[in-house]
C-alpha cells in the first residue's frame, strides 16, 4: 500500500450517522471498529466508533471516530490529518519531522491492534496521526 494522506474527523457520539451521511453523499463503503471491539467491552461507550473509514469508488478516503466523554471535543477543531500505510521507514521519517518542535500526545509505538500508531500536534497547531500498518503477506 502506498502512503496516504487523509482527513480524520472527530464527532461526539454520532460518527456512525456521519459515516452513513457521507456514504450516501459520496458513495462507497465503510468499515468501523467500536471501542467495545477494541478492548473496552464494558465501557458505556462500547458501541461508539473508535475508528471508521469510508472508501469511495472515486478514491476518496474519510476517517472518523467518536470522541470519548473524557476527552475534549470542540466542533471546528475536530479534524486531524492522518498519514497511513505500510512503509515504516517513510512514515517514521514523516513522524520525526512533524513532531519536531510540537507536542506528542501518543508516542509512535506498537498498539493493541498490531500497528504502530502515534498522535502529535505540530508546531503550527495541526493535529497529526501516523499509522504504520503491517505489510500484507
Amino acid at each position: 500500500m502506498a502512503t496516504r494522506l487523509n482527513p480524520y474527523i472527530s464527532f461526539r457520539d454520532n460518527a456512525r450517522q456521519a459515516l452513513e451521511f457521507y456514504r450516501d453523499a459520496l458513495g462507497g463503503e465503510f468499515t468501523v471498529s467500536t471501542f467495545g471491539e477494541s478492548g473496552m467491552p464494558d465501557s458505556p461507550e462500547a458501541g461508539l466508533i473508535m475508528h471508521g473509514q469510508l472508501e469511495t469508488d472515486s478514491g476518496f478516503t474519510l476517517m472518523v471516530a467518536d470522541t470519548p466523554s473524557g476527552m475534549e471535543y470542540s466542533p471546528g477543531t475536530n479534524i486531524s490529518v492522518s498519514l497511513s500505510g505500510d512503509s515504516g521507514d517513510e512514515l517514521r521519517g514523516y513522524w520525526a519531522k512533524l513532531s519536531d518542535g510540537g507536542t506528542v500526545s501518543v508516542p509512535l509505538e506498537k498498539q493493541m491492534w498490531g500497528d504502530e500508531f502515534g498522535m502529535c500536534v505540530d508546531r503550527f497547531g495541526i493535529s497529526w496521526m501516523v499509522n504504520i500498518g503491517q505489510p500484507q503477506a
